[in-house]
Formats: structure tokens, sequence, C-alpha cells
């Protein structure tokens, strides 16, 4: 296991930002479809009141157009794009509700699903194919899952003792999610299994995200309000197989590279995004300081081997690439 390296301070290289005035960050998600395409949800007053702003933005040159933007009612805290439909997104609000949106359309949204009872913290639409599926994660404790196509939730996971704030797709197999909450537990279920499938004690603190490897099946990364991140393989739980330290405030979320096996990013209430190669003995690869509050979303390319979005509550949405990823990792 290691821990941080020196890496260095970086602003990235061919940065673009977009200013959303009066708005604050919560996710940012690069398009499956379109290089250089991302959403972003945001909220005013720093989600605490007010309204929701879902924005759908571009790289050009060097910088970033927004070409779309949707009001909701109540603060955006995740946002999802569809796996089969390139004009279609999922986000998650304050209110309990997810909206369908489409880009195709000056407004909307499409449909509302609403059936949790607390905020909706984290929205992910399943990337296996085959299968159309959303899953949501609520500061009701309980997660459900949907079919965009019928009105209702097809079912609802019940078991943490904390709220929800992260829900992810294992992009491999069919059917199954991980879910972080401030139970301090990741758990791991399978949508056709009656109950959880595995609960892992991972921090001594809430847990505000997770993820898959995309090139690993059995390996989930958790980050937390320890300021650590931890690998797990689940076929062994007793230990994590790495832990990152170097973040000063909570991690808010992390995510591993599409590119790289080893390669995860990571976004932090310390202002910082830090980029890590878990199999280095310093894994610390670089520290991005280009926000001035909370940076709380975060996305790597699908497209663009060295592309990342990020957004805070500065009111900045930012599409660079660091230069940890300019050459070869």
């Amino acid at each position: 296991m290691g821990t941080a390296g020196d890496g260095g301070a970086g602003v990235g290289v061919g940065a673009a930002a977009l200013r959303l005035p009066g708005l604050h960050g919560y996710a940012a998600e690069f398009s499956p479809y379109w290089p250089g395409r991302a959403a972003c949800a945001a909220a005013q007053y720093y989600g605490i009141a007010g309204c929701g702003t879902l924005a759908v933005l571009e790289q050009k040159g060097a910088g970033i157009v927004l070409l779309r933007s949707y009001d909701w009612n109540d603060g955006l805290f995740d946002v999802t794009w569809s796996e089969n439909n390139e004009h279609v997104l999922i986000t998650s609000s304050g209110d309990g509700s997810l909206q369908v949106w489409d880009t195709a359309k000056p407004k909307g949204p499409l449909q509302v699903y609403k059936e949790h009872t607390q905020e909706a913290y984290s929205v992910d639409w399943s990337q296996t194919r085959g299968e159309q599926l959303v899953v949501s994660g609520s500061w009701d404790q309980t997660a459900k899952l949907w079919d965009p196509a019928v009105g209702k939730s097809l079912r609802t996971f019940k078991g943490h003792e904390g709220v929800i704030y992260s829900t992810i797709w294992s992009p491999h197999i069919p059917g199954c999610f991980a879910s972080a909450s401030g139970d301090h537990t990741l758990r791991v279920w399978d949508v056709k299994a009656p109950g959880v499938k595995l609960v892992i004690p991972a921090h001594e603190a809430e847990i505000l995200s997770c993820d898959w490897c995309k090139y690993d099946e059995k390996l989930l990364v958790t980050g937390a309000v320890d300021c650590s991140l931890k690998g797990w393989d689940l076929r062994n739980i007793r230990q994590p197989v790495f832990v990152l330290l170097g973040h000063t405030y909570a991690i808010r979320r992390v995510k591993f590279s599409p590119f790289h096996a080893t390669l995860l990013a990571s976004c932090s209430y310390d202002f910082t995004v830090r980029f890590w190669d878990f199999s280095k003995p310093n894994p610390l690869l670089e520290t991005v300081e280009h926000h001035t509050e909370f940076t709380c979303g975060l996305d790597l390319s699908l497209h663009n081997s060295g592309q990342v979005v990020d957004c805070a509550w500065d009111e900045l949405v930012k599409i660079y690439t660091p230069s940890c990823l300019t050459g070869p990792v």
C-alpha cells in the first residue's frame, strides 16, 4: 500500500472554463457519444435552498460554450447520460425526484420520477450492453432501480443505516451496482438477488463516493470524509489493496480512468483534484489547484485519454488535460 508522493501542483493543459453565475456545481459527466461534450448538475445557494440547473456544454477551442440550460425547482446533485440515446440525460434532485431531459428539445423535463422521500443524491445509467437500467441513491437510505421506459421504480434496496451518497453500476457485471453511505459501508447489490450481496466496512467515516475499476471487475475504490481513498478487492475485503493519502478535507468524488488500469482521479472539499497511480511507490501523480471552493464534480473522458471535466462551488466548470496525462502513464 502506498501513501502520497509529492505530485506537483498543476492547472492542466489546454484548460477551458465556463462560469455558471449563482450556481454551485455538484456533478460533471462527459457524454459517452460526443467528444468534448459534458453535463453539469448545479444548485443555487450551495444546495441548501433555491433552484437547480442542468447545463449541457461543449469545449470549443480554448473555451466552453453552453449548448442547453434547464432549470428545476430544487437543487440538482447528480447527472448521468443515457447509454442508448445521445440526447437524453437524467438528473437527481434535492426534492427526492429524478428528471429525464432531452437536449434535442429546448424545454423539459420529459418525465419526473418522484419516489424518494429525501434528497436524491446520486443517479447512474448502466453501461452493460442489453440492459437499460438506472439506479438512484438517496438520503432516505434507499437505492431504487428504474427502467426509464417505465414510470415507476422496479425495486427498492434497503439495508444502509445512513444516507446514500453514491450508487454506481458495475461496467462488467449485468445487474450489479455498488453504493456508498454515511454508515461507513460500501455495499454491492445484485438486482436479481433478494438482499445485499456484500457489505464492506470500508472507512471509519462517511463514504461520499465509490467507483468500479474499468479493467478489473473485482476492484472498487471508495473516497471518504477521512480524506483517504481505499481500493477493495471483492474476493478479500478484510484489508484494502491500496490506501491513497494526500487530500486534506473530505473526498467528494472518485473516478477510475477508462484508459489506464491503475490510474484514478479524485476531487475534494480541499479545492483540489488529484491524479493517482496506485501501482507506483509514490502514487500521487499530480495535484490540480484551479478552484477556489469545494470541488464536487469530476469525470474522465471516454474519447480523449487525457481529458478531464470538473466543477466546484466557485461557479466554474473546467475541461482540461492534466500534465500527468499528456504523455505515457
